[in-house]
């Protein structure tokens, strides 16, 4: 029987305009579109926080990770729904025996801010990843206007998420 793992997940995005006034999507995060002028440039539709969380996942496991499986040169994942990688990695790790402990994300980013949304974000990801509202923390911090992400041109996460059987 395999023990408890625990993974890191990490993403960064940069952040523009969103299109047409530059090469920014929509802004979602968690799974959540929230309202912003500015969105992640990225191939998939640039959710940070599933993508971090997917990633903790995948390390916990030992797996290959998010860009490994899901080629940011595979034009089958332009634009796609981060809740597609996301609900791989889950197949991986409940085929292991394996269910979610408890996730803790901290999400940096001058703007939005994050705790407006906070609660909505970790019901829907409760719902993403079959567990409990109780196991999900979220935490959003600024980066004080220091480097890309403190001037609001990119937002950065970091995730740990325990898997136990």
């Amino acid at each position: 029987m395999i023990g408890a793992r625990i993974g890191h997940g990490y993403d960064l995005h940069r952040l523009e305009p969103v299109a047409p006034a530059g090469a920014g999507r929509p802004f979602v995060l968690g799974g959540l579109s929230i309202e912003h002028d500015r969105g992640p440039v990225g191939h998939s539709d640039g959710d940070a926080l599933l993508h971090a969380v997917t990633d903790a996942i995948l390390g916990a496991l030992a797996e290959p990770d998010i860009g490994q499986l899901f080629s940011d040169r595979d034009p089958r994942w332009d634009g796609a729904d981060s809740t597609i990688f996301l609900a791989e990695a889950m197949r991986r790790m409940k085929a292991r025996g394996l269910r979610i402990g408890n996730v803790d994300a901290t999400v940096i980013c001058e703007r939005p801010k994050i705790g407006p949304v906070k609660e909505s974000m970790r019901t829907r990801l409760a719902e993403l990843l079959g567990t409990d509202v109780g196991a999900i923390n979220i935490k959003g911090k600024t980066h004080e206007k220091v480097d890309a992400v403190g001037e609001g041109r990119a937002i950065e996460v970091h995730v740990v998420a325990l898997l136990v059987p």
